[in-house]
């Protein structure tokens, strides 16, 4: 069984846990990395011989066309991650569709193909703004993978389904969720981000197979580009669980992905849900 491989294109200083640190008008003024991680990406991907999609901020599409160039050409899925990394839950309905319009038609610009896919900043769609949904399919997008069906301090709307489905009634619309394992009646994490990194990697191993396997559903991995870089520049008097969530085993990671490309099956998202 195929699973679902992909990307949120975004640097180090424009994750969530570093808001209060770092101001957006600082972003231009800092190291830019993303591109030099996304690149080894790619070149790792090409080895092993996996199709995935990349969840590309605007901003980054904007500086790097080169970049968003190649994924499209090495025949990955461009998809979008919104202009500047802004949750949902910080946007009015009217800010989100200008959101998602802006960043719909820049990366169409830019990689020459249609945008199907979108994923919010942070998993920032919940029970409380639903109305991102519809805003999406009506400006033209096809899927989320926006809703993560698990309890966190961040984010989360647990009672969500775990697999795809379709959450707007008569549309063919698709909320696409990361994997998560279901054990007694909660559900944990399993697939990617800071989970990924704590845990060794044999329980992802084992997770992964057991979505496969026992439950016969396609898993969605997910990772970011400065989870690779080790040698990113460390932002000063961050509180213990930023620290923690954001430098924890940095230096494990790019062998962890390298194991996983080796022992499962991957495609993106588009070919593994969307019908032809």
């Amino acid at each position: 069984m195929k699973n679902a491989m992909t990307v949120d294109v975004e640097d180090y200083f424009q994750v969530s846990a570093f808001e209060s640190y770092i101001k957006k008008s600082q972003w231009d003024t800092l190291e830019h990395r993303v591109q030099n991680n996304t690149q080894h990406i790619l070149d790792v991907f090409a080895e092993h011989n996996v199709k995935a999609t990349f969840f590309t901020l605007g901003w980054v599409a904007e500086r790097y066309p080169e970049l968003v160039k190649r994924i499209v050409n090495e025949g990955h899925e461009l998809a979008s991650h919104g202009y500047e990394h802004i949750r949902v839950t910080e946007q009015t309905p009217e800010q989100f569709r200008v959101d998602v319009r802006k960043t719909k038609k820049l990366l169409e610009e830019i990689g020459g193909v249609e945008i199907k896919g979108y994923r919010a900043a942070s998993y920032s769609i919940g029970r409380d703004n639903l109305w991102a949904l519809d805003i999406l399919a009506e400006e033209g997008h096809k899927y989320s993978s926006s809703i993560y069906p698990v309890k966190h301090d961040l984010y989360g709307m647990p009672e969500a389904p775990r697999f795809a489905y379709h959450p707007i009634e008569d549309s063919d619309f698709k909320e696409i969720p990361i994997s998560t394992l279901k054990m007694g009646s909660k559900n944990y994490p399993c697939g990617g981000g800071g989970f990924f990194r704590l845990y060794p990697y044999f329980i992802s191993r084992w997770a992964f197979n057991r979505v496969n396997n026992t439950e016969q559903q396609p898993g969605i991995f997910y990772f970011h580009p400065w989870e690779i870089d080790a040698k990113q520049p460390r932002q000063e008097n961050l509180a213990f669980k930023a620290k923690f969530r954001h430098y924890l085993n940095l230096q494990r990671m790019e062998g962890r992905i390298k194991s996983l490309l080796t022992d499962f099956e991957w495609d993106t998202m588009q070919s593994i849900f969307l019908k032809p």
